[in-house]
């Protein structure tokens, strides 16, 4: 109800003069800072344990498990867009391939944890939790409750 209330009062503030654009999704929970610090805790245990750097652990888990999309961006903006989208920070990055369409390439795009809901990041944990499982890293962390 409370939605409700707020949706009728956006609607009496709007006046006949103006142009409006509005855009109506289903709420879904951002994943949470807990998650996040996690997330992190255990990329670095990780990469003490396999002799590699927390950045490059949490890159390969996104792209294992991770969000992204198939761009097909002509070759002449293409340095542009990857310079941009990886500009975005450390999750943020992308993939080529080649495209059937001439002039262009295929690109992955994959998305940062900062975008994820609670879901994708539970996904993208799991993945992480069993890979110190398997390394025989703990994954007790004080402070953090799943």
């Amino acid at each position: 109800k409370g939605s409700l209330y707020a949706v009728k009062q956006i609607l009496d503030e709007i006046t006949q003069d103006g142009v409006y654009v509005a855009e109506i999704k289903r709420y879904k929970h951002k994943r949470t800072l807990d998650q996040n610090a996690y997330l992190w805790v255990l990329c670095q245990r990780i990469s003490e344990k396999i002799g590699t750097t927390k950045e490059e652990v949490y890159r390969s888990f996104i792209k294992d498990k991770g969000q992204f999309d198939i761009l097909c961006i002509q070759d002449k903006a293409l340095d542009r867009f990857i310079k941009n989208w990886s500009d975005k920070g450390i999750g943020w990055f992308c993939e080529t391939d080649t495209s059937k369409i001439e002039n262009c390439t295929n690109v992955l795009c994959y998305y940062g944890t900062s975008v994820y809901d609670t879901a994708e990041m539970a996904q993208v944990l799991d993945e992480i939790i069993n890979e110190c499982k398997n390394l025989n890293i703990s994954t007790d962390v004080t402070g953090y409750e799943e």
